[in-house]
């Protein structure tokens, strides 16, 4: 199990482990959680007291500290995974669903034709679909696109990366996703 890490405003930061986040909760750098404790971690025996250490973690934790402006900038980084989660496992050209490992990453302008290797330039694709397509323009090869692309949000890249979040670090995520994004249907 991951927790969510967020900034001190709540942005979402990475997935850490457990440990992780133990070790923030114990150098006193916890801001503010969220959701019930999911896991608890039991260390040594306290010399005075004779009480086992403990320490509930959250699947949400807001660490203390400032966060550079620049961490807010780029768009999330494009990998295979991601785009097919986002685009929902669906070919953008004949509109079924495939298996992961029957899908392939399309570039709307051929890359051969200076098209960027980018969210709002790729589209999931079958391989049939892609093949067929080949080094063409959509409206050259007759074919034409079931949905646009776009950027995935800081939030909507949180939840693409394939992990198994769970309902509390889903609730705060989508919460923040556009209702138009494809991850809400």
């Amino acid at each position: 199990m991951d927790v969510l890490q967020l900034d001190v405003s709540g942005r979402p930061q990475a997935w850490i482990t457990t440990k992780e986040a133990a070790v923030i909760y114990a150098s006193d750098g916890v801001a503010w959680t969220l959701g019930d404790p999911c896991q608890v971690l039991r260390g040594g025996l306290q010399r005075r007291t004779g009480q086992q250490s403990r320490i509930e973690v959250h699947p949400i934790v807001a660490v203390k500290g400032s966060v550079p402006s620049r961490a807010w900038r780029s768009a999330p980084a494009l990998s295979n995974p991601k785009l097919f989660v986002r685009d929902r496992l669906v070919c953008a050209y004949c509109g079924h669903r495939f298996h992961m490992d029957e899908l392939t990453r399309e570039h709307i302008v051929p890359t051969s034709r200076g098209g960027a290797d980018s969210w709002m330039n790729c589209i999931t694709a079958c391989r049939g679909c892609n093949g067929r397509k080949g080094s063409r323009l959509p409206e050259e090869a007759h074919m034409s696109l079931m949905y646009l692309p776009y950027v995935p949000s800081l939030h909507e890249d949180m939840i693409l990366r394939g992990r198994r979040i769970l309902s509390d670090q889903m609730d705060f995520l989508l919460a923040s996703v556009p209702r138009s994004s494809r991850l809400h249907g």
